[in-house]
């Protein structure tokens, strides 16, 4: 090759290096940028450009294995793609991370939850008219079932539940309730054979929609207001229903304390609004506090049980005391003020993988004087999404 063209071959060779700089530049500054207005996918092309300019171009002079003396062409490493936001951890723990069955979930998210349960020994059903409407048997405006006084009753509640959240620390309710009853007993002077008492009852109950909202939506806590509106859409003169509208603020809490062990709480009031009979439902405050362990974790399975105490405090409100009837003049109405009931629950939540959960629970009453059942069976399943 001659002096001339040598000359001409290293001219062309600058002038090339020259016009890709600029493009090199431009391509490190749009990689170096957080997300400002590209994607991932961009970046990606834009650097998967520069990669090829780069290899195609000629080696200087001075390497001694330059493609312009015949040795072999270098290839410059693509550059990786950054990753892009949905590979990143998100700021907050799944919905499942939740292993309570009876206080409510504190963490946010969208949700199909399945849960049944099967109550035993109710003896007060219409107490502050928190299951169910004042007993008919009252005559009246009375909005209850009748005829007859149950002072036993066993029933079944399936819930079909949905959660959508928008955003990680917002989410809204909607709840589908269907009841069965089955009075066991009576008090036998409001029962005749000619009126044994109401039968089995089934159907929808009161419906309830509401949101929640996280103050706080960490990995490691939730400090969530929740608040459930419930509509009287259950027939009252079946047992199905209360009678009114209902308001429940409530504030929930999750932590998770380690890898292992978590606790959640809650504290809230429903409120009722309206009704046939004003002054017989009450306030019902709802306290409760669950601890729970992971004690089986593995990739794709893990087991926590979980242990709740729960509690209602009733301010007003009146019920049906059978034990008034011949010895107090008039109705058997007594005062629901001041009553308190406490429950304890266990049970154990199994999650299988990453979007599944299932909880079976015991509740039992440590109560005595008020109830509003005996025992309890819960069967719970859960999706994620």
């Amino acid at each position: 090759m001659t002096p001339l063209s040598m000359k001409y071959k290293r001219a062309r060779v600058f002038l090339l290096l020259a016009a890709t700089l600029p493009v090199s530049l431009f391509a490190q500054a749009i990689a170096g940028n957080a997300d400002n207005g590209s994607t991932t996918t961009e970046k990606a092309e834009v650097s998967a450009e520069v990669a090829a300019l780069n290899s195609n171009a000629p080696a200087t002079p001075s390497d001694p294995l330059s493609a312009a003396d015949g040795g072999p062409q270098s290839n410059a490493p693509a550059q990786k793609p950054a990753p892009s936001k949905a590979d990143s951890t998100s700021d907050g723990p799944p919905i499942q991370g939740s292993m309570v069955g009876y206080i409510d979930n504190a963490v946010v998210g969208s949700e199909v939850r399945v849960r049944f349960d099967a109550g035993f020994g109710d003896s007060q059903p219409d107490l502050a008219e928190f299951f169910y409407a004042q007993c008919g048997c009252d005559g009246g405006t009375a909005a209850g079932p009748k005829p007859g006084l149950a002072t036993n009753l066993n029933f079944q509640q399936l819930y079909l539940r949905g959660e959508y959240a928008p955003k990680k620390f917002l989410s809204f309710i909607f709840e589908l309730p269907l009841r069965f009853i089955q009075p066991i007993s009576f008090a036998p002077a409001t029962v005749s054979s000619a009126s044994p008492g109401f039968g089995n009852q089934g159907g929808v109950s009161d419906v309830s929609a509401g949101f929640k909202l996280a103050a706080v939506a960490s990995k490691q806590q939730y400090v969530t207001l929740q608040l459930v509106a419930t509509f009287p859409s259950g027939d009252s003169g079946k047992g199905l229903g209360t009678d009114h509208y209902t308001v429940a603020p409530s504030l929930l809490y999750y932590r998770k304390v380690s890898d292992r062990f978590s606790l959640e709480g809650q504290f809230g009031d429903s409120h009722p609004i309206g009704g046939d009979t004003p002054g017989f439902a009450g306030d019902v405050v709802e306290y409760g506090v669950g601890p729970s362990y992971v004690a089986y974790k593995s990739d794709k399975v893990q087991f926590a049980p979980v242990l709740e105490l729960v509690g209602w405090r009733i301010f007003g409100g009146e019920w049906n005391n059978a034990a008034h009837l011949g010895v107090v003049p008039g109705l058997p109405l007594d005062s629901a003020d001041g009553a308190n009931i406490v429950n304890l629950k266990g049970g154990a939540r199994t999650s299988i993988g990453k979007n599944q959960s299932f909880y079976v629970g015991y509740g039992h009453a440590l109560t005595t004087a008020n109830v509003w059942y005996k025992q309890i069976l819960r069967i719970e399943y859960r999706r994620t999404f």
